[in-house]
């Protein structure tokens, strides 16, 4: 086998070309049975294989920088690197990220996870290059799904100033996670068909190539007037008109025809796009036929495509079902996500009321405002997003929704941690910073039935509203307590005496594991699910403060800003005799590995509550 001989960075340099497109192969073969196993990211990756061996070809590692926009397709740069090996611990704790991390390899430049940041680092690359008087390679790979996002095009009106080389490399599969929307799908859609002008140019630049002596020079002379040939072929031009140099269309699949762009690029001074046109799945037919369902999968079986284990009803999939069926009996609900119909669970609502869903693309700040002037018309909207997601929008929460009072609804999804994505993705702000705007309300469901039911309180409430829950399985138990929902109070599963679980959301799962294990050894404990974690329930803490010296916080949230320190803030100004002890998050970055393995070790599991117990209560 030819990756046989790929071990470290640069091996790609001693083989011969004619050998890459079986290369390609063995990756892509490498990469199905791998990501089958273990879970990850598979139909961006697949359709990255070809790019990136054409840039491995052009590049030395680690002196020139590639960095990844989101970094779900960089699987095929881990193997090139030295990685091959430890794909079989792929986003396992302790493991290979499934992201580009710079402690994992001098050859990934920029930790990654979030899009439409690549450029931005790409051009603080190149400044500092050439600041410093050096002398490497700067290139930025970036999808068309990532360039519906705002900072994309804050980079570019930046780059365009540039006088000395910054090679930016636009992959266009015509897909973000879901299929893409917007103008910029459209213009790139309508350069992709343009192919009179790619076929005219190659022509035209291979035949003046062939001139004794002035080929080069006449090539030079073409390449500084073209942007009034491309103008009659590809109508716009855009990044031309803004001053970025732009090569291609090319194929993404087509090795040769990408090396020859990037080695023109190399020659550019100044900023230069490159646009290749890629397949999502290419090579695996499942994955070609469904490629959001294989953006990020779990486990599978190779021959069929399908999950080797179907778990339960997810948390997604009762706020999808929720949603379907507020739709159907609100006409003024509306629903919001950034470029994750599926993702979010919001495709069955677009499916049903497409007049009222909106896909806005990778740009949560703008969908935040645009929820707002939404709410202002009179609707109610809706915005589905990840936790970590939501954090790219945190001032236009505060400002345009909170400061206006405005009811706009967020169902925060991945909130907590999230286990094998790492700490990109882990959800672990959103109770810190949510609660710290006012006008904010902020609950999180302790099981299946209550999602339903705090989403259904949310899009009847006034102001802004979030609702946040973890990713996976939706618990079910508790199922027998089911009080209605009251802004800022709690519920009281069990009133005890002296201790008091004071939990929050997913922490209630584990609340209940401690409340039963005390139960088994006589003791009496009281156990509250919190539900709000702003406005919390003072009433009921009051109430508690008189016959409990011990209270203790459980969320999966940082303990910074958090529940739990608005909680012992409130007690400790009142009640200088009571214990607060709260169990959340400490200061520092999650990394990807098992949730519950992760819960044991940060102190978040049922027997680090008991060990408090038992430690204050002596």
């Amino acid at each position: 086998m030819i990756l046989e001989k790929i071990n470290k960075a640069n091996d790609l340099h001693r083989i011969p070309l004619a050998e890459f497109p079986e290369l390609a192969e063995e990756i892509r073969q490498f990469l199905i049975e791998s990501v089958s196993k273990t879970g990850g990211h598979l139909a961006s990756n697949l359709g990255a294989v070809e790019l990136t061996l054409a840039l491995h070809n052009v590049l030395e590692f680690p002196e020139d920088k590639l960095i990844w926009d989101v970094g779900h397709q960089a699987y095929t740069h881990k193997i090139l690197t030295g990685r091959k090996n430890l794909f079989s611990s792929l986003r396992q704790e302790g493991g290979l990220s499934g992201f580009p991390k710079r402690n994992e390899s001098a050859c990934d430049s920029f930790d990654t996870g979030h899009s439409s940041n690549s450029l931005s680092a790409g051009l603080g690359y190149v400044r500092a290059r050439d600041l410093r008087g050096e002398n490497y390679r700067v290139v930025s790979v970036i999808g068309d799904g990532a360039l519906t996002g705002g900072m994309a095009y804050e980079a570019l009106n930046n780059a365009a100033e540039l006088k000395t080389n910054f090679m930016i490399v636009l992959n266009d599969n015509t897909m973000s996670i879901s299929k893409n929307v917007g103008g910029i799908s459209s213009y790139l859609s309508a350069v992709r068909t343009a192919q009179s002008y790619t076929g005219l140019k190659l022509s035209v630049t291979n035949s003046l190539k062939k001139i004794p002596r002035v080929g080069e020079q006449l090539v030079d002379a073409v390449r500084r007037t073209k942007t009034s040939i491309k103008q009659l072929f590809i109508p716009g031009m855009w990044f031309e008109d803004m001053g970025i140099t732009y090569l291609g269309p090319a194929d993404g699949h087509d090795m040769l025809q990408m090396m020859k762009l990037f080695n023109e690029a190399k020659r550019v001074q100044g900023p230069v796009l490159v646009h290749v046109v890629t397949e999502k799945g290419r090579g695996y037919e499942p994955a070609v036929r469904h490629p959001a369902r294989f953006h990020g999968t779990a486990a599978f079986d190779i021959g069929t495509g399908l999950p080797l284990k179907k778990g339960k009803p997810t948390y997604t999939d009762i706020f999808s079902t929720v949603m379907r069926k507020m739709g159907d009996r609100e006409k003024n609900v509306v629903a919001i996500t950034a470029a994750m119909p599926t993702g979010t669970g919001l495709k069955r609502f677009a499916n049903m009321f497409p007049e009222r869903f909106f896909d806005v693309g990778i740009a949560e700040s703008h969908a935040v405002t645009f929820a707002a002037g939404l709410a202002l018309g009179g609707m109610v909207p809706v915005f589905a997003v990840y936790s970590s997601f939501l954090q790219r929008a945190i001032d236009q929460v505060l400002h345009d929704v909170c400061m206006q009072k405005l009811h706009v609804v967020f169902a925060i999804d991945r909130a907590g941690l999230v286990g094998s994505d790492g700490e990109t993705h882990n959800g672990c702000f959103d109770l810190s910073y949510l609660s710290m705007m006012p006008n904010m309300t902020v609950m999180a469901p302790k099981n299946i039935w209550e999602l339903s039911d705090m989403m259904k309180y949310a899009i009847h409430a006034d102001g802004p509203v979030a609702v946040r829950y973890p990713r996976g399985e939706a618990y079910d138990g508790l199922q027998e307590f089911r009080a209605p929902i009251e802004c800022g109070k709690a519920e009281v599963i069990s009133r005890g005496k002296d201790v008091a679980l004071l939990a929050l959301g997913s922490m209630v799962k584990t609340a209940e594991q401690v409340w039963k294990a005390l139960q088994e050894q006589g003791k009496d404990v009281t156990f509250v699910n919190m539900r709000f974690a702003k406005p919390f329930d003072r009433e009921l803490l009051d109430d508690l403060a008189q016959d409990h010296r011990l209270m203790i916080t459980m969320e999966e949230n940082n303990q910074s800003g958090g529940f739990g320190e608005q909680v012992s803030a409130y007690l400790n100004g009142k009640y200088s005799q009571i214990k607060v002890r709260i169990l959340a998050i400490q200061d520092h970055f999650v990394e990807h590995g098992n949730v519950e393995k992760w819960k044991k070790e940060l102190g978040l599991d049922a027997q680090s509550v008991l060990k408090i117990i038992e430690d204050n209560t002596r």
